[in-house]
């Protein structure tokens, strides 16, 4: 091959074989050690991105004038120069299947890709390709001798300046990607472009990083790396190591089947990486001294580092991401899930042994997840693990709860009362005109099933699970610690990280402004005041969307308002026969499908807001757009609860002086047998529909529709499919992976379901068990998705959950005082024991009913609000009854609060102060009893600090010896230079 000369007589594209294919081929301009090619030498003044460049057949039939129509051309259509001619006989073996460049040897480490210019288009060079400047004079001058004969056709002027427009964008693009590339390679990089591949249109950029790369940034990153010193761990006395072997044998089934060859009582001493002291890790296998993941963090945070620096702004591989240089970056998997070998992957025994639904019995391999993703996928993984660990007792104490209910609903006195005919209470109607009076015993039904959920037992499980909340924190800490200690992350510190590439552009625009009217000011930062817009826009866009919230709450009241009086005023006998049941159902329908399309809105405002507020690292986005997030859908998920648990029937008034909505339309009064049960039914369609719909239906459902479309639109037959799958490399497979989102939408599935399992637990005992039957299918499903769906995301660091154990924290002490107000105010509790206690003769619930009923005189009612129907049990009606604590017609102040409600007030106030201060002191005896550290966790960490003084005391000891020894030899005797001195070969 001709290198092109510096003679402006050589022909710049005699190099190009018109005949070559050049299709599947990798353009290199680097060796295996990671220098020039020597044929490239010569030009290592030119920029790079020239050897990348694909020439278009117009182009090419306007360089040489050899074909009449580009189309006639024999070129390829990607046709260019094929460097792989140039690399070394070992390198140019044919391609091999595996995460390697094209030589074999190297791994790939990380992918780039990037879309590849289509070749119909014309392109103009800009001043960027300034090499090209013999191409660009030949083209002219043979479109001056052809305008001689033939006046160019002419362009609609606006159709000429997109292109132009275009096309210079497209220039842009390329030189930000070269200049990237080559700050690439000055930070140590190997890089390998794949853009003759099975994909049209998409190019690969493969990275790998060498040995002294890792080494460097190993070091730089602070990475702890296993020693050569191994140490025995013990788990306290002889007693409790023989129990935990006992009930590891006992549980050995339960256990996935991963690594067992490993020591359960042996652990390496780690230190954090150093060139200086390579001698104390064991490098005898440097390929698999540092794995897939953390040579994919390394690279990553190199990227990271890298900056395009000859732009109006200084951009990095996020802003690059961003302004389409690149269309993703990812790390690869380490094979495919159906892979045959001898030996499998991690990627196929965590498809096994995790993310199938056949060990849903199994614990997690939370180790091996860790080793595969990282540190942060491990702990979400591991505290969901123990969160529905948490949920079996929790569960079982529910459902105990429930079946207490079932089992005494018949010996239930006041139900009895309610259902009894002989009680021939007759009561005051449900809403103006269209309800006529109604007997009490059409509402025995409704008083049975509310037996079941608010009976005595309620209140024991309300302490129970504010406890269990306190005892499931507790226990995630200590698991969590023994976490950091098997992972090595007991002295990791989370740093700042670098700033975002949103934050850069802002500095770099306000610097240009200050520069342009004050040049001496150099150091520039956002401050609060350049983000008091945004700040504001939040606020007030936060607060209207929570408005909305509550705005759709009363439209579904005055749904469940206008539909019961329509069903009143029905003449069909069917629909008035169950028309609460009708009402409850359809509007918890409602409200469930009102949740899940909201909650799809807030996901995106939230993520809006946090970007105009240009947060200043990844760390601070994150932490902002979670904390949004939650508000907006907590209030969202919450706010039809809230209203039904303390709002609804509390401000109705009494007949003849009702209070309206709007109109003629009251509010909403409860059942007789109270608001509790309506609230179960509410809870229990907005929890089951969330869980089943929103968050398994859609993760399912989603990605199997787009592999459908991706399907339909394909020529190709199932057959072809398949065998076009098997031709692909891994980085190509890869790419038709889904994006990794991040961890906050899974976190906030749980936090959300965590509130439904804590806060209204009073009304709903099933809740935890509902809970845990989601959450064994969501891990697996989870599982899955991250195994085989996904693209594999960078392995980040992270000794705890972060600012979500602040919010379960927060839900857990809130939730105290939310079910002490259920209890109170929503429940029939309070009333039931003022009644047995203060007002009973003789003790009993006997009479309770009609104690909680009063009495109205019909010719009280307000003209126009008495039934229009008067006769409608077949009798005149003189007195009905209605559930309030009010004075009689008859007396001194008739339709006043008695001080039977005063009385009852009390005690539900007192009984508040009292459960809430009992039960979290009983919560913060709990925390103070259960230390955060697990004894032997401490008593190791100590230890492993001893050994690690020990070492290093050796260590000085051996260079102290040397040290003398050759201090004693004779000045002529050549001195050998020690061990621990070695050259590093990083």
């Amino acid at each position: 091959m001709e290198r092109h000369g510096d003679d402006d007589d050589d022909d710049p594209m005699q190099t190009i074989n018109s005949h070559d294919k050049v299709s599947g081929q990798t353009f290199l301009v680097h060796d295996l050690s990671g220098s020039l090619l020597p044929e490239l030498q010569e030009q290592d003044t030119m920029r790079r991105n020239d050897y990348y460049i694909p020439v278009s057949c117009e182009e090419k039939a306007a360089d040489f004038g050899n074909t009449k129509d580009g189309g006639d051309s024999k070129y390829n259509k990607y046709d260019s120069i094929p460097l792989n001619s140039l690399k070394s006989d070992e390198a140019a073996s044919g391609p091999k299947q595996g995460p390697t460049f094209q030589d074999g040897q190297r791994r790939v480490d990380y992918v780039l890709t990037y879309h590849i210019q289509k070749p119909q288009s014309f392109r103009r060079k800009t001043s960027h390709f300034g090499d090209y400047r013999i191409l660009r004079s030949l083209r002219r001058s043979l479109s001056m001798m052809r305008g001689r004969d033939t006046p160019p056709p002419k362009e609609d002027p606006e159709v000429a300046a997109h292109k132009h427009r275009h096309d210079y964008h497209e220039d842009d693009k390329r030189f930000r990607q070269t200049e990237f590339e080559d700050n690439l390679r000055e930070m140590g990089l190997e890089l390998e472009k794949d853009e003759g591949n099975k994909i049209p249109g998409i190019g690969f950029l493969k990275i790998h990083a060498p040995w002294n790369v890792l080494c460097r940034e190993a070091e730089f990153m602070k990475l702890k790396m296993p020693t050569k010193k191994v140490y025995e761990v013990k788990q306290g006395s002889d007693v409790v190591e023989r129990i935990n072997l006992f009930i590891r044998k006992v549980t050995a089934p339960l256990h996935p089947k991963v690594e067992p060859n490993r020591a359960q009582n042996v652990k390496h001493l780690s230190h954090p990486f150093s060139r200086e002291k390579q001698h104390l890790f064991d490098l005898s296998d440097r390929e698999s001294f540092f794995d897939s993941k953390t040579r994919a963090s390394i690279v990553y945070e190199v990227l990271k580092r890298t900056r395009c620096t000859k732009a109006k702004y200084t951009m990095g591989i996020t802003s690059l991401l961003g302004n389409g240089v690149y269309t993703a970056a990812y790390p690869l998997h380490d094979g495919d899930v159906d892979g045959m070998g001898p030996e499998a992957n991690d990627r196929k025994i965590l498809y096994e042994e995790w993310a199938s639904y056949s060990v849903f019995y199994k614990y997690q391999p939370i180790g091996l997840i860790r080793k595969y993703f990282g540190e942060k996928i491990g702990l979400y993984f591991a505290w969901l693990g123990v969160y529905t660990q948490m949920l079996i007792p929790a569960a079982i104490v529910g459902a105990i709860v429930f079946l207490y209910g079932c089992a005494t609903v018949d010996n239930d006195i006041p139900s009895m009362e309610i259902c009894d005919p002989r009680n021939n209470i007759t009561m005051c109607p449900l809403c103006d005109r269209a309800c006529s009076y109604w007997k009490l015993k059409t509402a025995c039904g409704t008083a049975r099933a509310s037996h079941l959920f608010d009976n005595p037992a309620t209140v024991f499980f309300s302490i129970f699970m504010a406890l269990w909340a306190a005892m499931f924190m507790e226990h995630w800490k200590r698991r969590q610690m023994r976490l950091n200690y098997i992972w090595d992350l007991t002295g990791f510190e989370e740093e700042e990280g670098h700033h975002r590439a949103e934050y850069e552009i802002q500095v770099m625009q306000k610097t240009l402004k200050k520069q342009d009217m004050s040049p001496k000011d150099k150091k520039v930062k956002l401050t609060c005041t350049d983000r008091a817009p945004a700040y504001m826009t939040g606020l007030f866009t936060m607060l209207f969307m929570v408005g909305v919230t509550f705005a759709v709450v009363f439209g579904v009241i005055l749904y469940r308002i206008s539909i019961r009086a329509a069903l009143h005023m029905s003449s069909n006998p069917t629909a008035r026969t169950n028309i609460r049941a009708t009402v409850k159902g359809t509007a918890a329908v409602i409200n469930l499908v009102i949740i899940i399309i909201m909650d799809e809105v807030y996901g995106a405002l939230a993520r809006w807001l946090t970007l105009l507020e240009v947060p200043k690292t990844d760390k601070s986005f994150e932490e902002r757009l979670i904390i949004k997030t939650f508000v907006l859908k907590f209030a969202n998920a919450f706010s039809p609860i809230v209203y039904l648990a303390f709002f609804r029937g509390r401000m109705v008034g009494r007949p003849g002086d009702y209070l309206y909505v709007i109109g003629s339309y009251r509010m909403e009064e409860c059942a007789h047998a109270g608001c509790l049960m309506e609230l179960c039914i509410q809870l229990c369609i907005t929890m089951l529909g969330k869980q089943l719909i929103q968050n398994n239906l859609f993760e399912i459902g989603i990605p199997k529709i787009k592999k459908l479309i991706r399907r339909r639109k394909s020529d190709m037959d199932s057959q072809q499919q398949e065998d076009y799958n098997m031709t692909l490399q891994r980085h190509e497979k890869d790419h038709f992976l889904g994006p990794f989102v991040g961890l906050s939408p899974e976190y906030m599935e749980m936090i959300i379901q965590f509130g439904m399992v804590t806060l209204f637990v009073a009304s709903f005992p099933l809740a935890p068990l509902f809970a845990l039957l989601n959450n064994i299918i969501e891990i697996r499903l989870d599982a899955k998705k991250f195994v085989t769906e996904v693209r594999r995301p960078i392995a980040g660091s992270a000794k705890d959950i972060g600012i979500w154990y602040n919010l379960l924290r927060g839900l857990s002490k809130v939730a105290v005082i939310v079910n002490a107000f259920v209890i109170s105010f929503t429940s029939d509790f309070i009333p039931r024991l003022v009644y047995q206690y203060m007002y009973s003769p003789d003790g009993s619930m006997h009479g309770f009913v009609n104690h909680t009923l009063s009495y109205f005189n019909v010719s009280d009612f307000q003209p126009g609000t008495a039934p229009l129907q008067p006769m409608h049990l077949g009798y005149e009606v003189q007195i009905c009854r209605y559930k309030d604590y009010r004075e009689t017609p008859w007396s001194n102040t008739p339709y006043d609060l008695s001080k039977e409600f005063w009385a009852i007030l009390a005690c539900r106030l007192a009984f508040v102060v009292v459960f809430q201060n009992v039960v979290m002191l009983m919560s913060d005896f709990v925390d103070w009893l259960i230390p955060d550290i697990p004894k032997d966790i401490s008593l190791q960490i100590h230890k492993e600090k001893i050994l690690m003084v020990e070492l290093f005391m050796k260590e000085e000891e051996g260079k102290k010896l040397l040290r003398d020894s050759h201090a004693n030899q004779s000045p002529l005797q050549p001195r050998s230079r020690p061990a621990s001195h070695t050259p590093s070969n990083c």
